[in-house]
């Protein structure tokens, strides 16, 4: 509120200056001798009607008179001195206006303290019992560990997907981007299980079947939450894209040479490189801009498995950034990618 008294007195006073130069140039122009007969002498030409209609629009017409003027360079020199005042100050005003309408439309929404602090201590506890029966070694065994992540981290994905197929059983409406978005999104995280169990880390009964059970609790956890609080159910999902995201930067740069040596699993090039990139453009809502300000369009190049750690990676980013701003706006684009930031507690009320 304070911002926006600050920028309206702003604008008053920008207003106020343009018109004090405006009546300067007048008032210059005024209190020259060539003034009254310079207006006189066009009035007279252009009849009677003419000059009364003239003396009603005001002394300033005379600026544009046909007359030659004996002050016309002063004239000239005073305007010349007024117009760049006068541009500026239509240029801050429509600066201050978009200022004022962006902080209106884009100030972030912030998740209820006991919300936010339940949903990170759900996510952090998962998180570690994972760790805990995973350790990172730099062996094939680390692949296990990805495919119990991943098999976890697509599970929100067709939740909310089955919520919005009942509300729209029920007659809700105006569900299709989210729906298309969320589906893709689901796609996405089923070709990075693609790719962890190529790369066998499902192996193991064990691990296929601890998995599958935390994979089945999680759902109808997600569904309820969903079906109660859509904004904290993204906020589950923000806070699993975010550790994934760590999980994967980190294992990245503990583990380069290793990966580089591998080759490129089948299943990932053909979703990265051969597939038609419909769906995967699809999940990308919060893309960079470019110079030209067009959005940019990302197109995976694959080497080795490191490229295809890199690029799930940045995948989980881009579900990060689209759960953040479905949490804070409402809206799957609603701030723009380099603005992108986690979601804050707010006090309980």
């Amino acid at each position: 509120m304070k911002f926006i008294t600050a920028t309206a007195t702003a604008f008053v006073t920008i207003a106020t200056t343009a018109i004090d130069h405006q009546a300067v140039v007048v008032s210059a122009f005024q209190q020259q001798p060539g003034f009254g007969l310079a207006t006189a002498a066009a009035a007279s030409r252009r009849g009677p009607s003419s000059a009364s209609a003239s003396a009603s629009a005001g002394r300033g017409s005379a600026l544009f008179a046909a007359e030659p003027s004996p002050n016309k360079s002063i004239l000239d020199e005073a305007a010349a001195a007024a117009a760049p005042s006068i541009a500026e100050a239509t240029a801050a005003t429509a600066t201050i206006t978009e200022t004022v309408k962006d902080v209106q439309q884009k100030i972030a929404n912030k998740m209820d303290e006991r919300i936010f602090t339940f949903n990170k201590v759900v996510i952090d506890t998962v998180y570690e019992l994972i760790c805990f029966f995973y350790p990172v070694r730099g062996t094939e065994r680390d692949f296990a560990r990805f495919f119990v992540l991943e098999t976890v981290a697509r599970v929100p994905y067709f939740a909310y997907l089955s919520v919005m197929h009942l509300r729209e059983t029920f007659g809700e409406r105006d569900l299709g981007d989210k729906m298309r978005t969320h589906y893709a999104e689901a796609d996405n995280e089923l070709h990075h299980l693609l790719i962890m169990e190529s790369l066998g880390g499902n192996k193991s009964v064990v691990d296929r079947v601890l998995a599958q059970t935390m994979a089945f609790f999680y759902y109808w956890y997600v569904v309820l939450v969903y079906a109660w609080s859509e904004d904290a159910a993204y906020h589950l999902s923000e806070l699993i894209e975010d550790h994934a995201f760590n999980t994967y930067s980190k294992y990245l740069e503990e583990h380069e040479e290793m990966l580089k040596s591998m080759p490129v699993p089948d299943v990932a090039r053909k979703y990265y490189v051969d597939d038609n990139p419909f769906l995967f453009d699809l999940f990308c809502t919060v893309k960079e801009v470019d110079e030209d300000g067009n959005f940019s369009a990302r197109r995976p190049q694959l080497e080795s498995l490191y490229d295809v750690f890199v690029n799930v990676r940045d995948d989980e980013k881009e579900h990060w950034k689209t759960l953040c701003n479905l949490v804070q706006y409402g809206d799957m684009q609603g701030c723009a990618s380099s603005m992108v930031k986690p979601t804050e507690p707010r006090p309980a009320e």
